[in-house]
């Protein structure tokens, strides 16, 4: 083999090599970090995980109700501090009618470019958690929707029942406020606000 070719398959061979290792490297520094958050999360917060829950929004005009559900969201709350996060995933909107929810995720929400909704704020009532009771809540934050992002507050009611938590609420959105835009087609199907209702049970985050 001519010394020129043995030296460029050398150099293709110690490429190959640097970028193993580099992966290799990648993965433990990867793992010590998912180790890192994992200690850190478990030592210094208690956290409620999502187990089941369910989103929905009601749209209610003379010329149509509409409804859709998502039971694909994921939440956390953390007892420590009462700091609650929310998200949403727009596309696991379910409708009954297969048209509309076509439009709903190309023109009005826009999900491929928009794909998630998200909430982090706070609980601002003391909640015992580990006492079986109701209690009425509020909860400020921001919320994210369509890209615009905004301050919210809305009420709700936790139910503790032995390692379950249950959040439940109900508040109402105003489209204009995200910039989702209703062409004047179908403007009197689609009410200018839409009701949101949730449902979300937590347990201990293992």
């Amino acid at each position: 083999m001519p010394l020129s070719a043995l030296a460029l398959r050398i150099d293709c061979i110690m490429n190959n090599l640097l970028k193993i290792n580099q992966i290799k490297m990648n993965k433990i520094f990867l793992t010590i970090a998912l180790v890192f958050v994992s200690c850190f999360y478990s030592k210094s917060q208690n956290l409620l995980k999502s187990t089941t829950n369910e989103v929905s929004f009601f749209s209610k005009t003379p010329l149509k109700d509409i409804e859709a559900k998502n039971i694909e969201v994921v939440s956390i709350i953390n007892t420590d501090n009462n700091d609650i996060a929310v998200k949403i995933p727009i596309k696991s909107f379910v409708f009954p009618n297969k048209l509309m929810q076509e439009h709903f995720n190309e023109n009005y929400l826009e999900s491929e470019k928009y794909p998630f909704s998200t909430y982090k704020g706070k609980i601002n009532e003391a909640i015992n958690f580990k006492k079986d009771g109701k209690y009425n809540v509020t909860s400020t934050g921001k919320m994210l929707l369509h890209g615009v992002e905004k301050q919210i507050s809305f009420k709700g009611i936790i139910t503790v029942l032995g390692s379950v938590s249950t959040l439940e609420s109900a508040f109402e959105v105003q489209l204009a406020d995200y910039k989702i835009d209703i062409p004047k087609i179908v403007f009197e199907e689609i009410a200018e606000k839409v009701k949101v209702n949730l449902k979300i049970s937590y347990s201990v985050k293992k």
